[in-house]
């Protein structure tokens, strides 16, 4: 299958699409600064710029697949500049994808990335599949506009899936690469109540995951990549400081003083989502880190 990817040089990109090279994929990377037609172990890379409009967009009809995972991060004071380019750089990016695809019509499909941030930042205990409603903060805010750009591919016949991703854990980036040094120099400690649930995916299953929706059919909608036991914060901590062999011997981190520090990005860390893979399950899709500690030991042992 040749498959175009929009953020494929990220954290999450970079394990993917080395993931559906290995398994004989031709992969296209969309990229702001690489160069046009470079070959590299079943990759090439495009030229352009997301979030406008230009010739990349050319490139999309003659693949059987678009992955779509460009987004600003979010892990950032949330200022009215960041939070505009949390916005944009998802729906324009999506929005462009999703005209290229229009160009050319027929059976493609888009894999299109969201997050567990739909469903809102709760403190309640509340399971949600994908057919939970959406929340009304502006995470969820974002969601809900991201995924709309994303469905209007159907108008072009291709088939949707909306990946809404949990807290990827991975060995070369995302929360794990911030959260291990300070529990290493023993400073972790629970976040808040610590009662907050914390959805999380490992990424090698998460790249199972993207490439069993690609091999599947009859897959569309949104689809919840998350592990099928999700923890609490201070669970999450526990078994975060046994696995590096670390005492726990700081005290909470108190809700006010995240709120002081990081805004209104810092109640985004003392709320969470108790979300659950019921799709995938039912679709017979096998997770290899089904736990927490199983995830650990396979991403920080050696």
């Amino acid at each position: 299958m040749k498959v175009f990817v929009t953020g494929g040089t990220g954290f999450v990109g970079s394990t993917l699409t080395r993931f559906l090279a290995a398994r004989g994929h031709e992969i296209t990377i969309l990229t702001r600064s690489g160069p046009r037609g470079e070959a590299r172990q079943g990759m090439r890379f495009v030229q352009g710029d997301s979030m406008k409009p230009g010739p990349w967009q050319d490139e999309v009809g003659g693949h059987d697949a678009v992955i779509n995972l460009a987004g600003a991060s979010i892990f950032t004071p949330w200022t009215s500049r960041a939070r505009r380019m949390i916005l944009d750089s998802r729906v324009l990016t999506t929005r462009h994808v999703v005209d290229a695809l229009a160009r050319a019509p027929g059976g493609r499909v888009l894999l299109s990335t969201s997050a567990v941030g739909y469903y809102g930042g709760r403190l309640d205990d509340t399971i949600l599949d994908e057919g939970s409603s959406p929340g009304s903060d502006f995470l969820s805010e974002v969601g809900v506009q991201w995924e709309a750009e994303a469905l209007r591919a159907r108008d072009s016949g291709a088939r949707v899936v909306i990946c809404r991703l949990g807290i990827v854990m991975g060995r070369n980036g995302g929360a794990l690469a911030q959260m291990a040094p300070a529990f290493r120099r023993f400073m972790g400690s629970p976040l808040g109540s610590g009662r907050q649930w914390f959805p999380w995916i490992h990424e090698e299953d998460l790249a199972e995951i993207m490439a069993y929706v690609l091999e599947h059919s009859e897959i569309s909608g949104p689809v919840n990549c998350v592990a099928p036991n999700p923890v609490r914060n201070r669970e999450m901590t526990e078994i975060l400081a046994r696995v590096l062999h670390r005492p726990l011997i700081l005290p909470s981190v108190p809700g006010f003083v995240l709120r002081t520090v990081m805004g209104e990005f810092g109640d985004v860390l003392l709320k969470g989502q108790r979300a659950i893979p019921r799709r995938l399950q039912e679709a017979g899709f096998r997770f290899r880190h089904p736990t927490f500690q199983e995830a650990l030991v396979s991403l920080l042992s050696g």
